[in-house]
């Protein structure tokens, strides 16, 4: 299939261009790094590939490395058609000086090209208009004016490149191209200088409001207490937001579970819908709708524009850590799911720097950790408001938490960077940032994000739960059935043990679905849940955490298990993806032995002095 190529400098709405032409909805983020992954869909009969961002064919950093790289491979491939390249009409001159290196390389290689100037509606929005017919002819390629966000231009621009991908490209030896000096781009960065005062905005009238609203949200002071402040309510409206949601999904369940136990009757079918599916797997469904609010207040962040502007103020303390501001965007990221945040630190300038986030990125506490977090603190933490309801004591201790597991890392990080790790600090590169323009969220995609994250944290996380509450059901409910459960099987393995959980003053029930959740941390939920269930609990169907206080679990004990679950590193998934990205199995398995002994220590603590 012939293929056609998007490139573009990054936050210049490549990749919701990309989704407009497509038909899929790709995350858009406003901070450099986020498209290091090519991303492919269907257009018409081509493939649309999506290149990674790149502010320079002269590459500075890793991810501009890499979209260089890539970018010489397509423009080789006789596949290749036509190349895209996006402009932000906001900001022309740093968007020409990458689109004209582009257009000298398209040229080298016998590659037809065109210019897709988005965000034309910021333009207008400014009072500003872009000749384009004038534009095109100085470049000396068709430039079309469009609007990712608005659709202004989409469908006239889509017919556009289908017949421009039609034209005939010349067929370039990769031999003869070799054989070719590097090309100099110095001169193309003086025509885009050229170019951008001819026909682009005045920077002063882009950056008049932005540095006006930058000016406070990133002073020394305002700006710290600003994000603490949305730190805070980020995690606050996991609580506070989400309870409505939780509430009827349980009351759903609750429903669901006696019209099936009024259908089936008593007996082991009954046992085994109410402890495994409703107790188990109905369980963990509950916590689902604090997995969406998470990743769309996150979301919001991304499309706004903040978090660029968090990445630079957090650059300070950080770099006293060993760390880099642009390992906030992975360290926040890990809050939905480890595994990409692991590979967005590809992103970080500094070898040294990127190792010690990958490192310590499993401390902060995913998606996963969830339905861990907000059943334990349900059980611990009373359900008291204050300001009108807007504070919540619970969302507080979600909070801490959360920030538990940050400062964790931020200690385990300089302890790191003070250690063999540490390399040259000289081999260092700068740290580089490019703020976006401030923003309004593009709702479609956000959106579809928050309900893909639902979805894909059920299909990966279900089959498990699934799979984990079948095999604890059968092992608890025999040889002696429904109430016996110190005498099954699973008892007989409990109580085996028992002797290791004792010191976290737990007994070998809350042991064996510990040990069940280092498959994935999410079984914790699904397994206490079918062993309350088939203890004789299942008057109270998804309603865990009720019967978890009806048993005595003390405070110490709770609070064991909330700290265990921040630090130990549970997750096998997340245990290969370090191993692949660090490429040592050796460090890989001290990380998970170190952060298992101090889980257990903590746990351990917490047991015996509160």
């Amino acid at each position: 299939m012939k293929r056609i190529i998007l490139v573009g400098k990054p936050n210049s709405g490549k990749s919701l261009l990309f989704n407009q032409l497509t038909g899929l909805r790709q995350k858009v983020a406003n901070f450099p790094g986020v498209t290091v992954e090519l991303k492919s869909g269907k257009f018409d009969q081509y493939q649309l590939i999506d290149f990674p961002g790149a502010y320079s064919m002269s590459t500075l950093t890793r991810d501009e490395e890499i979209a260089v790289e890539k970018i010489n491979q397509a423009l080789l491939d006789q596949q290749t058609a036509l190349i895209i390249c996006n402009l932000d009409a906001t900001r022309l001159q740093s968007s020409l000086m990458f689109g004209m290196q582009m257009l000298a390389m398209a040229q080298r290689f016998g590659k037809p090209m065109v210019f897709a100037l988005n965000m034309i509606d910021e333009v207008a929005r400014f009072g500003h208009q872009i000749d384009v017919a004038e534009l095109s002819k100085d470049l000396g390629a068709p430039v079309y004016a469009i609007s990712a966000k608005t659709l202004e231009g989409i469908a006239e621009f889509k017919t556009a490149v289908l017949r421009d991908a039609e034209q005939v490209a010349v067929e370039v030896n990769a031999a003869d191209t070799a054989e070719l000096p590097a090309l100099d781009f110095s001169e193309q960065v003086r025509q885009s200088r050229l170019l951008a005062a001819k026909y682009g905005i005045q920077s002063t009238v882009v950056l008049k409001n932005q540095n006006a609203i930058d000016s406070f949200m990133l002073s020394n002071f305002s700006g710290g207490i600003v994000f603490l402040l949305v730190m805070f309510l980020l995690f606050q409206s996991i609580f506070t937001f989400a309870t409505p949601l939780m509430d009827g999904v349980e009351s759903l369940i609750g429903s669901i579970a006696s019209f099936v136990t009024d259908l089936t009757g008593p007996g082991m079918l009954a046992d085994f819908m109410n402890d495994a599916i409703f107790g188990g797997l109905g369980s963990f469904l509950v916590f689902v709708p604090q997995i969406m609010v998470l990743t769309l207040i996150i979301g919001m962040l991304e499309d706004s524009g903040y978090l660029a502007r968090a990445a630079l103020i957090c650059h300070k303390p950080l770099s006293y850590f060993g760390l880099s501001g642009r390992s906030f965007i992975p360290y926040l990221s890990a809050h939905a799911c480890a595994i990409p945040a692991i590979m967005a630190a590809r992103t970080i300038e500094s070898p040294r720097k990127r190792l010690i986030t990958m490192l310590t990125i499993p401390l902060m506490s995913c998606s996963a950790r969830l339905p861990v977090y907000a059943l334990l603190v349900a059980v611990l933490i009373p359900d008291t408001r204050y300001l009108g309801g807007l504070v919540n004591l619970q969302g507080v201790a979600f909070f801490g938490l959360y920030l538990f597991g940050i400062v964790t890392a931020l200690v385990v990080s300089l302890v790191l960077s003070r250690s063999s790790l540490n390399d040259d600090a000289k081999s260092d590169m700068p740290f580089i940032l490019e703020l976006p323009t401030y923003r309004l969220p593009h709702w479609k995609p956000l959106i579809h994000r928050v309900t893909n994250s639902a979805k894909q944290f059920v299909y990966r996380a279900g089959p498990v739960i699934f799979m984990v509450s079948l095999g604890i059901w059968v092992l608890g409910y025999f040889p002696t059935g429904a109430g016996g459960l110190q005498d099954s099987y699973l008892g007989m393995i409990g109580h085996w043990i028992e002797p290791l959980f004792a010191p976290l003053g737990l007994d070998w029930r809350y042991g064996v679905a510990i040990l069940m959740s280092f498959l994935a941390r999410e079984v914790f939920v699904g397994a206490l849940g079918t062993l309350f269930g088939i203890d004789g609990a299942d008057e109270n169907i998804a309603g865990l955490a009720a019967n978890i206080q009806a048993d005595g679990l003390t405070f110490g004990a709770g609070m064991g298990i909330l700290l265990f679950y921040v630090v130990a590193l549970q997750c096998v998934a997340t245990v290969a993806t370090l191993k692949a990205e660090t490429g040592s199995a050796k460090l890989v398995t001290g990380l998970v032995i170190g952060y298992g002994a101090l889980a257990y220590l903590l746990a351990m603590l917490c047991a015996q002095l509160l």
